[in-house]
């Protein structure tokens, strides 16, 4: 007899299987197993007639091509019976070659030699690598002013030295291409040549003449990022008279616009007809500034866009004060926030650190900070974010709670099996005779009940519908800006901390959110276990997430100096939604 095609629905998914009209239910079963991981035995499989039991007659279930039949079940857990083939041949880390084994899923990365006092700069580094868009167009990147060919061959190796090309951005590129290809630590001699001969206060020399000074990690990071908005260009299609230009990738992707009024603190300007100062301005971070109230980010962050300025009044005649009020106008995809943590101690000529503990959240909300105009077209789309995100997780709650019940009738199988059989007959005749009682007692309703499947179908189909609004929420204005926040939301990805109790010594060091790992069916990333790297010049270790909430200073430890927010995307909501469908 030939095979009839169905199509069985299981968790929202849908499967296309051939039933053999010779064979029975358990075989049929065998084949689900094969595709939803569902063993035979926790299958509850709906046919005319009700559940599909292991030696029915599939040709006598009256099967016609493409109908659907409805499955439920879950998993126990323990997929090792199931046998798949390798999507990829499988190859042993002793097998691969140095750069290989850096390269695969998990792997550890490199981290930086300190070359004297050089983990300011390590720690900078490090924390710009974690920025995917960044290496990706350094690759693209070729400086005009090329050097030899036997001087590019000894850069490959970071062996450079005075002869190479001083080419900061060029230097970066090779750096960051040397530390994707080995799990050593690696000596950045050329780019740390690059960045002195650039910079020369980076090669300012100790105080007692041994070796290098130690230098602040914020000034190497700003320092670095203005040369990369120089020279670092991306080819830009989109622009409005369709012709392609050179656009800063720092511009795209790590800069913002502030919108600014400016007025006199005196209200005798103001009579006076003197009228406020608007202006704009670009920013590459924000600065978190910390004095005898700041308790948290937000408490920084908001005293950083008040500013008082000193200036002469052309109404009053005379020097005056002004405070410029700053709003954010535009909101980039890459938010590093500055903790202005050292300050200029004229006692001891020297930038003394501000120890007060400032904390600080793994997912800063910024909409209010931002100009009127763009809070009316975030606000919309984070609050959907929101909702999104707690019908997502009544939905993981439910499920769990299912998990529970299910496997709690499990572990009462066992006890209720060591019951004696009458004893097991006496009980059955009583339940069936409470039934059939309650049932004379209770006319019962003609009620449609839902299976689980149907549940959990209905709930996906709702999370899509939000997640279709939530697309449409997006502004045009905000959609077409490459490289812009269009959330409001920022998760935190690194954070740059110093040790010690002053800019000019002490020790720097790094922490970057792991990746999660990608699917290799799907080729998309997993869920995120929420650890992280903690990159200490050469030393590279895996850290848990608490150890983050550890950074917010209040001593000489650890403290956060640079945080880097990523904004949060919508781009995996996309994702979800063509998975879904």
């Amino acid at each position: 007899m030939a095979a009839i095609p169905v199509v069985v629905k299981h968790q929202g998914k849908k499967y296309d299987v051939e039933v053999d009209p010779t064979s029975n239910g358990e075989t049929f079963k065998y084949q689900l197993f094969s595709m939803t991981g569902v063993e035979p035995d926790r299958q509850k499989i709906l046919v005319k007639g009700g559940q599909l039991k292991d030696d029915a007659d599939m040709s006598k279930l009256g099967l016609k091509p493409k109908q659907t039949i409805m499955m439920m079940g879950t998993p126990s857990g323990d997929m090792s019976n199931i046998i798949e083939r390798p999507k990829e041949k499988i190859r042993f880390l002793e097998d691969m070659t140095e750069a290989e084994a850096a390269q695969a899923e998990g792997a550890t990365p490199s981290g930086l030699q300190n070359l004297g006092n050089t983990c300011y700069m390590n720690s900078t580094l490090q924390t710009l690598r974690s920025i995917p868009e960044l290496q990706e167009e350094l690759l693209r990147y070729s400086a005009s002013n090329a050097g030899s060919s036997s001087v590019n061959q000894l850069s490959q190796f970071g062996l450079g030295g005075l002869g190479a090309s001083m080419d900061l951005t060029g230097s970066l590129r090779d750096l960051f291409k040397q530390m994707s290809e080995t799990q050593q630590g690696f000596p950045p001699l050329m780019f740390l040549n690059a960045l002195r001969t650039a910079f020369p206060q980076f090669a300012q020399k100790a105080k007692d003449g041994n070796g290098y000074a130690q230098q602040d990690a914020e000034e190497a990071w700003s320092q670095i990022v203005s040369q990369l908005r120089q020279k670092l260009k991306i080819k830009d299609s989109d622009s409005a008279d369709d012709k392609a230009r050179d656009v800063s990738f720092i511009d795209r992707y790590m800069s913002g616009r502030f919108e600014s009024v400016m007025e006199c603190d005196e209200p005798a300007a103001k009579e006076g007809g003197e009228e406020p100062v608007h202006s704009e301005d670009t920013f590459f971070k924000l600065n978190c500034h910390i004095n005898v109230e700041t308790n948290h980010l937000r408490d920084g962050l908001t005293a950083g866009l008040k500013e008082q300025i000193e200036k002469r009044s052309e109404v009053l005649g005379r020097d005056a004060l002004y405070t410029k009020t700053s709003r954010i106008a535009r909101l980039p995809k890459y938010l590093p926030v500055h903790f202005v943590r050292f300050d200029w101690r004229r006692d001891t000529n020297k930038k003394a650190k501000i120890m007060r503990k400032v904390t600080f959240p793994k997912e800063l909300d910024v909409v209010e900070f931002c100009t009127e105009d763009l809070k009316n077209l975030l606000i919309p789309v984070r609050d959907k974010i929101r909702d999104i995100r707690k019908e997502e997780e009544d939905v993981e709650r439910a499920r769990k709670r299912q998990k529970r019940i299910r496997a709690g009738e499990e572990n009462d199988t066992p006890a209720s099996s060591t019951k004696e059989p009458l004893q097991k007959k006496k009980e059955a005749e009583e339940k069936k005779a409470a039934g059939a009682k309650a049932a004379e007692d209770t006319e019962m309703p003609d009620v449609e009940y839902k299976t689980e499947a149907q549940i959990e179908a209905e709930r996906a189909a709702s999370i899509l519908a939000a997640k279709k609004e939530l697309l449409a929420l997006v502004d045009p204005k905000l959609s077409s800006d490459i490289g812009a926040n269009q959330t409001g939301l920022y998760e935190l990805r690194g954070v740059i901390t110093h040790q010690g109790a002053s800019a000019d010594s002490g020790h720097y060091t790094s922490f970057v959110k792991k990746d999660a790992p990608k699917d290799p069916s799907s080729g998309k990333r997993k869920e995120e276990d929420g650890k992280w790297w903690w990159f200490n010049d050469d030393k590279v270790s895996e850290v848990e997430a608490e150890r983050i909430e550890t950074l917010a200073g209040g001593g000489q430890s650890h403290s956060a100096l640079i945080l880097l927010y990523r904004a949060v995307p919508l781009a995996e909501i996309e994702a979800d939604e063509q998975m879904q469908e």
